[in-house]
């Protein structure tokens, strides 16, 4: 009895930690941007961020870790892109790609929890990024009062070879991190 509750905390302390180290790699990444011309959006590496975290912990441990830092954005802490904050950023024009984030982890998750087809993966990364691009795209055209059009031209379109190439580089760096953490056990 004693064993099974030993081995049921330390895996609750080692998935904790690995949730609180991941939603720090995506607290550190999520702020580095460059403000394009074109676009309220900016070219952010939170969602490379976002591709990592999901790749290593799935769907359960990495919709978690994204929650937490939004969660940590909200309440004051400059996580968003640009080092900005709170409720106003959730509630601006590029607020509906922040809350994607979430759905975006959820169905990457699933299919990176379901398969270890790399290229079963990858489709599934693409789909959840196309929720996000619609999340961001809806509620960017109704904050800046735009089309849908002009809003997926201005918050899609200059970012999906970057996007492409962010999920290629989540997926072979998550990989190699994956495959070392299951290694030592923590995963």
């Amino acid at each position: 009895m004693e064993t099974s509750m030993t081995k049921t905390r330390k895996f609750n302390t080692k998935t904790l930690t690995l949730i609180g180290v991941m939603t720090a790699v995506i607290c550190i990444m999520g702020p580095l941007s460059i403000q394009l011309p074109i676009s309220p959006v900016p070219i952010s590496l939170g969602t490379l961020a976002i591709y990592f975290v999901i790749y290593v912990l799935g769907m359960k441990k990495g919709t978690i870790s994204c929650c937490i830092y939004l969660l940590i954005g909200f309440i004051g802490i400059p996580v968003f892109t640009g080092f900005t904050s709170g409720p106003a950023k959730l509630l601006g024009p590029t607020g509906g790609y922040l809350v994607g984030y979430i759905f975006m982890a959820l169905i990457c998750g699933f299919v990176v929890d379901k398969t270890n087809n790399i290229f079963a993966c990858f489709s599934g990364i693409l789909l959840g990024t196309a929720v996000l691009y619609l999340f961001g795209t809806v509620w960017l055209a109704y904050q800046a009062d735009m089309t849908f059009m002009a809003a997926l031209a201005a918050g899609v379109l200059p970012f999906i070879l970057g996007d492409l190439a962010k999920i290629v580089i989540a997926m072979i760096v998550g990989g190699q991190i994956k495959k070392r953490l299951r290694r030592a056990g923590l995963i």
